[in-house]
C-alpha cells in the first residue's frame, strides 16, 4: 500500500505510527496539549525520536461536547504550530486534522502539510474538491453529526453494514474527483457506544476490501477508560492492548499520544507475523 506523502512514496504494508499534537486547550487527554512553541518543538521532536512517521495537528478539539470554535481561532491556532513545526522540523509529514476546507488549504499550500485528516467525512461541501485540488491524501472518518451531537447519533438498523456503505459512497464521490491517496478511519468514539466501539474493532479487517490503509484512533479514548473504570491518564495499558488488536485487525496508521508504546506494539507485532500468517 503506497501513499504519495509530500513527493515521496510512503510503504504501509508495515504499519506506521502517527503522533497527536493537539493546539487546543481543552483535548480529553491533557498531556497532548501544546500551547506554546516549546511544547510543540519539544513535543514533536519527541514523536520523531521515538519512531512516529507523521505528525497529526489539530486545533479544534474533537471531544465529545466540545467548543464550536470559529474557524478563525482554528487557523490561528494551526498556523502558530505549523511555523514552528515547518522552521524545526521542515521534512517531517504533517496531516492537518481538520473538517474545515479553508484550513486545510491554508495547512497544504502555505506550510506544506502532506494529509488531510477530516473527521466529519466531508462535512464542509468544498472539502473532496479542495481535496482533489491539493492532490494530497484524504484521510475519510466515519461520524453521524459532529462533535457536539455525536453521542446523540449512535442509533444504527444494521451497524457494521451502514459503515461500509458510507465508505463505499464516500469513496466513489473521491474517485470521481480523482482523489486516490485515501485513508479510512472507521471512527472508534464517533457516534459510536462501548459495545459498538469493540463490534468495530473485532470487525475492521472488513474494510481491507476497498484497498486503502486503514487507521485506528483509539488512544485513551472512553473505550478504554470507560471499560476499565479509570481515566484517560490512566489509559495506556489498555491502549497498547487495544492497538495490538487494531494491528491485527489490519490497521497499517496507529494514531497515538504515546508514540514509544505504539512503536514497540508495531516491532512485535511484525515479529509475530514473522511465524503466523494473520
Amino acid at each position: 500500500m503506497l501513499i504519495n506523502l509530500n513527493g515521496f512514496l510512503e510503504d504501509f504494508s508495515i504499519p506506521v505510527v502517527m503522533g497527536i499534537i493537539n493546539v487546543t486547550p481543552d483535548s480529553f487527554f491533557k498531556d497532548s496539549r501544546c500551547l506554546t512553541k516549546e511544547k510543540i518543538f519539544c513535543r514533536t521532536e519527541e514523536i520523531i525520536r521515538q519512531g512516529g512517521k507523521i505528525i497529526d495537528l489539530g486545533g479544534y478539539s474533537s471531544r465529545p461536547y466540545s467548543e464550536n470554535i470559529s474557524e478563525e481561532e482554528e487557523i490561528k491556532r494551526v498556523v502558530f504550530a505549523l511555523e514552528t513545526i515547518r522552521e524545526n522540523f521542515p521534512d517531517v509529514p504533517v496531516s492537518i486534522d481538520t473538517f474545515r476546507s479553508k484550513v486545510a488549504q491554508i495547512a497544504v499550500g502555505d506550510f506544506g502539510a502532506a494529509i488531510i485528516n477530516d473527521i466529519s467525512g466531508g462535512a464542509d461541501e468544498k472539502m473532496f474538491e479542495t481535496v482533489s485540488a491539493l492532490k494530497v491524501p484524504y484521510i475519510l472518518t466515519h461520524i453521524k453529526g459532529n462533535p457536539q451531537t455525536m453521542q446523540q447519533n449512535m442509533n444504527y438498523i444494521d451497524f457494521i453494514p451502514e459503515i461500509f456503505l458510507y465508505f463505499a459512497e464516500k469513496v466513489d464521490r473521491l474517485k470521481l474527483l480523482g482523489v486516490n491517496d485515501i485513508i479510512l478511519d472507521p471512527g472508534f468514539g464517533f457516534s459510536k457506544s462501548l459495545d459498538q466501539n469493540y463490534e468495530l474493532l473485532s470487525k475492521m479487517n472488513m474494510f481491507s476490501v476497498f484497498g486503502f490503509p486503514v487507521l485506528a484512533g483509539v488512544s485513551r479514548k472512553r473505550m478504554v477508560w470507560q471499560l476499565l473504570e479509570s481515566s484517560p491518564e490512566e489509559s495506556l495499558n489498555g491502549t497498547t492492548a487495544l492497538n495490538m488488536l487494531a494491528l491485527m485487525q489490519g490497521a497499517k496508521i496507529l494514531r497515538v499520544h504515546d508514540v514509544g508504546e505504539a512503536v514497540e506494539a508495531v516491532k512485535i507485532y511484525c515479529k509475530y507475523t514473522e511465524f503466523y500468517e494473520i
